[in-house]
């Protein structure tokens, strides 16, 4: 599931003129935008790192992410795919993005069944937060090291743990706040 339904949003997952001259750029991810193009080469260079193989359906996968920038469900990307050519099978979507999100190169949001590219550079297991505007959807990555001890030591204190701390915080983000 994308974004949800926003008055300022246009079909194309664009911010309407007002939002976006707000300095808020609507359901996309929050933070400095970086290019798709710079986002597959970085995952190109760290799949050959680790010796993994960036397939071509996972790279269509990750570019559709990164086209986009914000959150989209697995039938979202598969609609993408289908209109610059075959349409994928479900199951090879899915195969691609378990490969992408074990690999720490896209997050899934769990209350929304969505999936985003990860903006920043942090160690698989490290504890993510993710603040989600019930608004206009927008997303902002967050994470630090008070944090990821807090998470851990709590996990710990019950005998448990953590595969993959993430953390989704639902709320307004500013921009929402003021509108």
């Amino acid at each position: 599931m994308s974004a949800p339904n926003h008055p300022d949003v246009l079909s194309e997952g664009q911010p309407c003129e007002a939002h976006a001259s707000a300095g808020h750029d609507g359901p996309r991810t929050c933070g400095p935008p970086r290019d798709a193009a710079a986002i597959v080469a970085d995952v190109e260079a760290a799949c050959t790192g680790r010796e993994r193989r960036l397939t071509p359906m996972r790279r269509r996968v990750l570019e559709a992410l990164a086209r986009r920038g914000l959150p989209l469900g697995a039938y979202d990307i598969i609609d993408l795919l289908g209109r610059h050519g075959d349409r994928p099978a479900p199951i090879s979507v899915y195969r691609a993005l378990d490969f992408l999100v074990a690999e720490g190169f896209v997050h899934r949001l769990e209350s929304r069944n969505a999936f985003l590219i990860c903006k920043h550079r942090h160690g698989a297991g490290e504890t993510v937060v993710f603040l989600i505007c019930e608004r206009c959807g927008s997303t902002a990555e967050a994470s630090s090291p008070e944090l990821q001890r807090a998470v851990h030591d709590a996990a710990a204190g019950q005998g448990f743990l953590p595969r993959a701390p993430v953390i989704e915080v639902p709320g307004l983000c500013a921009t929402c706040r003021r509108l």
